[in-house]
């Protein structure tokens, strides 16, 4: 049977060359970087070519770069890391119904602290409007996080009026850049922004692997007590495979940035041509002229997600309802219901997202098999 993996957007496979760069740091070069004798140093000029490369892949300095675990923490500490800092300026920080749950759930954690946390709303595209932002903004608003990437819908925002609308205002902007790092051109100087999170799973490094990007100057507490690694604001040793294997990661992404845009565009058309000759009946979830094109969520009215999911799955195709970190969840989207309250499209919405290894046979395969399945859940 043939198998087709269209679920990059939760995970993407390591690539050959990354594993290939990893090797070394996993046998012989192995020193701690925090070491003064010759296997510290190999180490620790890993760590510092790395952090050069991933601070210029957005415009940055090296010393704004701290490797983390992934996307989550990298979320987690850009809001946490800088809200204890600025308690005496205020304690207002604004995000939206859309982020993922690393934002979502720790800006519940803030409420619990005594924060008061405004939750934009969004439109039926998954965009929030700026003019909601401006009337949000107080006097003791400290921060704003809002994603760049939907990573249910891959609808994008208006990154750039953001961040020159907050800069204006002195206030803080932190973006999750977990799904647009690597297929987007992204300088956090032209953008405005403050802090940037971002993961390597998701552009064919190994998981356990992330960065946060804190601009000079910005206050910052750490969230973890122990040595004084990463300037002193996350302690642990360092996971130097892991950074080197980031580090390839984002010049292979770099390189290849537009050549996978392009394709994945392609890929997109392909499965939503390929259902309107087969006279299939689907609604595209998400913004039609504001997006990246990895991700393609559709509802097919009529048709059950979980039904779907399992039948796609028994005929070799993976794909998903949603965010991976709600696996086993029941309940609808939180991104779908924020754009279309208790819509039926969000009970019968599926997630296709591209990657490597995938080819246009396999999403002309995935898209035919989809038409079939979706006819005969249908009758």
């Amino acid at each position: 049977m043939k198998n087709v993996y269209l679920d990059h957007a939760a995970t993407s496979p390591v690539h050959p060359e990354v594993i290939e760069e990893m090797i070394p740091f996993l046998t012989e070069h192995f020193g701690n970087p925090s070491s003064i004798h010759q296997y510290g140093r190999q180490t620790r000029k890993a760590l510092d070519d790395a952090r050069t490369m991933i601070a210029t892949s957005i415009g940055a300095s090296r010393n704004e770069i701290i490797f983390t675990s992934g996307g989550t923490e990298s979320d987690n500490l850009a809001i946490l890391g800088t809200v204890s800092p600025l308690e005496n300026k205020g304690k207002h920080v604004i995000t939206t119904e859309v982020e993922h749950h690393a934002v979502l759930h720790t800006c519940h954690e803030l409420e619990k602290r005594g924060y008061d946390v405004t939750y934009l709303s969004v439109d039926d595209e998954g965009r929030i409007s700026l003019d909601e932002l401006k009337s949000s903004l107080r006097e003791d608003t400290i921060l704003v996080s809002i994603m760049y990437c939907n990573n249910e819908t891959g609808t994008t925002q208006d990154i750039k009026e953001i961040g020159s609308l907050l800069k204006e205002k002195e206030i803080l902007f932190h973006t999750d850049a977990v799904q647009a790092y690597g297929l987007i051109s992204i300088d956090v100087n032209e953008l405005n922004i403050d802090l940037l999170s971002a993961s390597g799973h998701k552009i064919n490094s190994p998981k356990g692997t992330g960065f946060l990007y804190v601009k000079e100057g910005v206050p910052f507490l750490p969230q973890g007590f122990g040595g004084e690694q990463e300037r002193k604001r996350r302690a642990g040793t360092e996971n130097v495979a892991g950074i080197a294997a980031l580090r390839k990661a984002a010049s292979i992404a770099e390189k290849e940035r537009e050549e996978r845009f392009n394709q994945y565009t392609t890929f997109r058309d392909t499965m939503k041509r390929i259902w309107q000759e087969e006279e299939v009946s689907f609604i595209e979830n998400g913004s039609p002229d504001h997006f990246l094109p990895h991700i393609l969520n559709v509802s097919f009215l009529g048709v059950k997600t979980e039904v779907l999911l399992v039948n796609l799955d028994l005929a070799g195709i993976a794909a998903s309802s949603g965010s991976a970190c709600t696996a086993g969840s029941h309940e609808p989207s939180h991104v779908l219901k924020a754009m279309f309250g208790e819509d039926e499209r969000t009970k019968s919405s599926v997630r296709f997202s591209f990657g490597l290894g995938n080819k246009l046979e396999d999403i002309e395969f995935a898209a035919h098999e989809t038409a079939k399945i979706v006819k005969r859940l249908a009758k």
